[in-house]
């Protein structure tokens, strides 16, 4: 039986050696779609201490629960923190009164505030290290209070790095427009900072 469990034990420790070894061999870049590069470029310009973390900006055709999601990459967790890359999926299209429209067409501010919310996930992420960044992952989606707290902190990351304008407007182009999905708002206004939350901090910051 002890051989056994060996010989099922090492196939697994070279494959994880393997990957730990190509993936630390690849060094990942910056890629921004054209369509928001000028967007994109605005939001990074707020964090400076991202200028070289490698961040692959991406289009995806649906994402569950939201417009866009900020995640490591898979082969970042066979590198340390420090040479950790990031995807942000950004949903090709949102539905306002049951009619779809291209992410891209929302207000300039309004799409860059996003993005801001996204990076500021990612310096939330670059916090952890990889074992704390895969208890984070189960944690966001079993508990709500923890979706919560990373969206709140999203948030925070974003005003404290210059963003307030940007990431109210985006706040106001969701909850004041009749016509966005009902279930979409009430998730912002029960994991996210309030527009109100947001002022009050950029008093206390003096930003």
């Amino acid at each position: 039986m002890k051989k056994l469990r060996i010989y099922l034990v090492q196939p697994i420790v070279l494959l994880l050696a393997v990957l730990f070894v190509y993936f630390n061999s690849i060094t990942p870049t910056m890629h921004i779609p054209e369509t928001i590069q000028k967007e994109a470029t605005i939001a990074l310009e707020h964090f400076p201490s991202l200028k070289d973390v490698p961040i692959h900006f991406k289009f995806k055709k649906n994402i569950k629960k939201s417009v866009m999601m900020a995640q490591p990459t898979f082969g970042s967790f066979f590198r340390s923190k420090k040479k950790r890359g990031y995807v942000i999926l950004i949903s090709e299209k949102f539905k306002i009164n049951n009619q779809e429209f291209k992410t891209i067409h929302v207000p300039k501010d309004v799409l860059i505030g996003w993005l801001g919310h996204e990076l500021g996930h990612v310096m939330d992420y670059q916090q952890l290290n990889n074992w704390e960044m895969l208890i984070f992952g189960i944690r966001y989606v079993l508990f709500k209070e923890h979706v919560k707290s990373a969206e709140r902190n999203a948030d925070l990351f974003a005003v404290k790095n210059g963003m307030a304008a940007y990431i109210l407007k985006t706040k106001h182009f969701i909850l004041d427009n009749a016509d966005i999905d009902p279930l979409y708002k009430k998730r912002i206004k029960d994991f996210y900072l309030s527009p109100e939350e947001i002022r009050e901090l950029v008093k206390e910051i003096g930003e």
